[in-house]
């Protein structure tokens, strides 16, 4: 059964990153240390740029091997990091996504993550991905982030 977690974000920030940047890498961190494959889909470049900052900023003994989507690698990480216009066609276990739409290649995945943050727009379009995975035949459920 396909399953997607959407965390309910309840600030806007969490230290120096916005939530959903901070809760993303936290979730990716834990997902690679259980054996997991994991794509972040951005909405933007930039995004994606403040994600793959995020992840080298961690404390060493909390690094997560990763790459932006184009970067070229002798072997595939882990983590990649994507948005709309890039992204490589490597298999991977779980989708976080940012996006502010439900993905097109959504249905090679089995499991997401997404968002409902603060901001009541943003608050919208995640409704709105909600409402297209449920009628996609998605097992839904929603975890709240303090």
């Amino acid at each position: 059964m396909k399953k997607a977690t959407f965390y309910l974000l309840q600030q806007q920030k969490i230290g120096e990153y916005d939530a959903i940047i901070s809760v993303a890498c936290d979730l990716a961190a834990t997902a690679w240390r259980s054996g997991k494959r994991v794509l972040i889909s951005c909405e933007t470049e930039e995004q994606a740029l403040d994600i793959d900052e995020a992840l080298w900023a961690r404390d060493p003994e909390q690094f997560v091997p990763h790459n932006l989507s184009g970067e070229s690698t002798t072997y595939a990480t882990p983590i990649e990091v994507s948005w709309k216009e890039k992204r490589n066609t490597q298999r991977r276990d779980l989708l976080i996504n940012l996006q502010n739409q439900v993905p097109s290649f959504i249905s090679s995945f089995n499991q997401i993550f997404d968002f409902v943050p603060v901001e009541e727009t943003q608050k919208a379009q995640a409704r709105e991905r909600y409402k297209q995975l449920r009628q996609m035949g998605w097992q839904l459920e929603t975890e709240k982030i303090d």
